[in-house]
């Protein structure tokens, strides 16, 4: 670690210490404030339910601990606005820089930019990182330029990109600034769970076991003793068919590189061994990924599909809202005639 900055890290869903691009560029330039900041104004209609909101805290729970062990605690905030929150913990420690890894929705795009703004108008460095994705949106483009509008032809050209090693030793030291931070929460402060969800809660921490290193031990579990399969049994509705990853990737315990070098590996020792159904697998378990990665591609690179057609052609394609429809769908009860 060198240099004498006063660095806030500000965790959002990259709630993890290794490999984790902010957190690493701030531990090694000096000082660090790890923040992380509940604001449910600004959640609007993505405000998470029940499940979310328990995940939520049971991972913020182990961060803190990880972080607190290295030597920085974190500083946990309930705001009605994010900026104002970074704006006192700026103030309050002299911070010179911001740093924190991307989200590719639109509401926090907008919100990212605003504050990267005021904060570079105040004079304070800002540093954006790439913590979610194994490739950023605007680094993928076909032949002329355009963003691509099938997967296919866009995880092609990614698998064909060069790809950055991930960094996968967290940092093994931080050093917190001079300085008190008012108004900080406890976990149980933020809110996050309320006394009626608890009893069904206990009942989720039965299957899961939310946190960084917790997602560790599932990605070695599914690597080792379950990738093998995912071919033949990644459609059956019983039985471990899935990875159970989902939610360790959504709130940022793990590393979407660190997943796909894991896989990756594990394939060319069965390419070395013409084990066909373990690269299947391996081919098939990554698509799923390229898939999430596509998600964030066309949000950030065509924010418009919410409201009209991907393709010019279906415009006036007509479209039947039926909220009624929609749930049936959801439910996975559709028949058609």
């Amino acid at each position: 670690m060198g240099g004498n900055s006063k660095t806030i890290v500000w965790f959002r869903r990259d709630l993890r210490i290794e490999d984790n691009p902010a957190l690493a560029a701030a531990a090694r330039d000096g000082c660090v404030l790890p923040v992380y900041i509940w604001c449910p104004t600004e959640e609007g209609q993505f405000y998470p339910g029940r499940v979310s909101r328990w995940w939520l805290k049971q991972s913020l729970t182990h961060l803190e601990q990880s972080l607190s062990s290295l030597g920085a605690p974190l500083v946990l905030i309930k705001a009605q606005s994010t900026l104002v929150a970074l704006l006192e913990c700026v103030n309050t420690i002299g911070a010179t820089r911001v740093a924190f890894n991307h989200l590719y929705d639109p509401v926090s795009l907008v919100r990212d930019h605003n504050i990267k703004q005021k904060l570079v108008e105040l004079g304070i460095s800002v540093q954006s990182h790439n913590g979610d994705l194994l490739y950023e949106p605007w680094e993928v483009y076909n032949e002329k330029g355009h963003a691509f509008t099938t997967f296919d032809a866009y995880w092609n050209k990614c698998l064909h990109m060069q790809m950055e090693p991930a960094s996968l030793l967290p940092p093994w030291r931080l050093v917190p600034p001079a300085g008190t931070v008012e108004n900080c929460s406890t976990i149980e402060e933020l809110g996050l769970e309320d006394e009626s969800e608890k009893s069904s809660n206990a009942l989720l921490g039965r299957g899961w076991s939310p946190g960084w290193s917790n997602a560790d031990k599932a990605l070695t579990e599914f690597v080792e003793h379950h990738l093998l399969g995912y071919s033949k049994n990644r459609l059956k509705v019983g039985g471990n068919s899935s990875s159970l990853l989902s939610p360790y990737l959504h709130f940022g315990e793990l590393s979407v590189m660190k997943v796909f070098q894991c896989v990756r590996m594990k394939q060319i020792l069965w390419a070395k061994e013409e084990n066909s159904v373990g690269e299947e697998s391996g081919n098939l378990f990554l698509r799923a990924i390229g898939l999430r990665e596509y998600s964030r591609y066309l949000c950030f690179n065509f924010p418009f599909t919410h409201e009209r057609s991907l393709l010019s052609n279906l415009k006036y394609f007509p479209w039947h809202a039926n909220n009624d429809y929609f749930k049936v769908w959801r439910q996975g009860r559709l028949v058609t005639h």
